[in-house]
């Protein structure tokens, strides 16, 4: 019955309100209704958070006495997982600052420092919604735009300003969410200039086939991508800098962290240990040479020595 209860109740969280994301619910958490000393970490649908998911949870396995559930929700976006957190269903996830203070916090305004947004977020997080952010895991997935090394080597670019120069040559490529988020295509668009001859909506995965078989020239990307390497495209310099950071930390709800303070002391060991390439090796072992999430996570668990 109690598992009816928490489905239900999820339901309704999630229809209750006018927007996508429920601010400042009252809700009584549903941790209280499953066993006690279980904590139940989720992560978005792509193999950078799983990832992350995993490290995280086979560290806690380690390094506590907690049961460790691996929760997938479906869809798994922002969207989905910021109201699953706040109704208790799932514990922490892996989140980005630049997602958090602009598709969940709703600023308009772009903070540029990456440490000074990191702050504001963690803040007003807390201040909200009783969600804590812990420290950094030390990378910045930041979106970024990537074409063919011809076509770089070609028109000579650089910049997203080069891409601007011959843009109405190009065919851009990217997933529907882009076409609709307030750091995508329209505005960046209006600030580049950009006359793309033709833009095509895709899947996650069907971009980088795409961009290889030469039915789109430019797709969106983000700049720890594994397939990156794999297809030997070129990254592009942001050089107006239109898109924020994208600083990657554990978050979590306070209720968890002051029945378990051990879980903030754990997980506060990822501090600054995964560089930009470091996480970009990971991504491509698990894209490209179709290792098992949980193995580059145990093996980069070992090579840090946390286990």
């Amino acid at each position: 019955m109690k598992r009816f209860f928490i489905v239900g109740l999820f339901v309704v969280l999630l229809l209750g309100g006018s927007s996508g994301f429920a601010q400042g619910w009252c809700v009584r958490s549903l941790a209280e209704a499953r066993e006690p000393g279980k904590i139940v970490v989720s992560n978005k649908p792509f193999t950078e958070s799983y990832i992350l998911a995993e490290i995280m949870a086979e560290l806690l396995r380690r390094r506590t006495n907690l049961s460790v559930e691996r929760r997938i929700i479906e869809g798994g976006t922002t969207s989905i997982l910021h109201p699953a957190l706040l109704a208790g269903e799932i514990d922490l996830y892996p989140e980005y600052t630049g997602t958090a203070w602009q598709e969940v916090l709703k600023h308009r305004e772009i903070i540029q420092d990456p440490l000074k947004l990191y702050e504001a977020v963690k803040r007003e997080y807390e201040e909200r919604f009783g969600l804590v952010w812990l420290p950094l895991f030390g990378f910045n997935n930041t979106f970024t735009l990537a074409v063919r090394r011809a076509s770089a080597e070609r028109d000579g670019l650089r910049t997203f300003s080069d891409l601007a120069r011959v843009s109405e040559r190009y065919v851009f490529g990217a997933e529907p969410d882009f076409f609709e988020r307030q750091d995508g295509y329209e505005n960046l668009v209006r600030t580049y200039g950009f006359r793309f001859k033709a833009t095509r909506q895709m899947a996650i995965a069907l971009k980088y086939p795409a961009i290889v078989s030469r039915e789109v020239d430019v797709i969106n990307a983000f700049s720890t991508d594994g397939l990156l390497r794999k297809f030997d495209l070129v990254v592009l310099e942001d050089d107006r800098q239109f898109f924020p950071s994208y600083l990657c930390a554990p978050v979590i709800r306070k209720e968890v962290l002051d029945r378990y303070p051990e879980v903030g002391r754990v997980l506060g060991l990822l501090e600054g240990k995964i560089s930009d390439a470091e996480m970009t090796e990971m991504n491509y072992l698990v894209d490209e040479e179709r290792r098992d999430p949980k193995d580059v996570a145990r093996e980069f668990l070992e090579r840090e020595g946390l286990l």
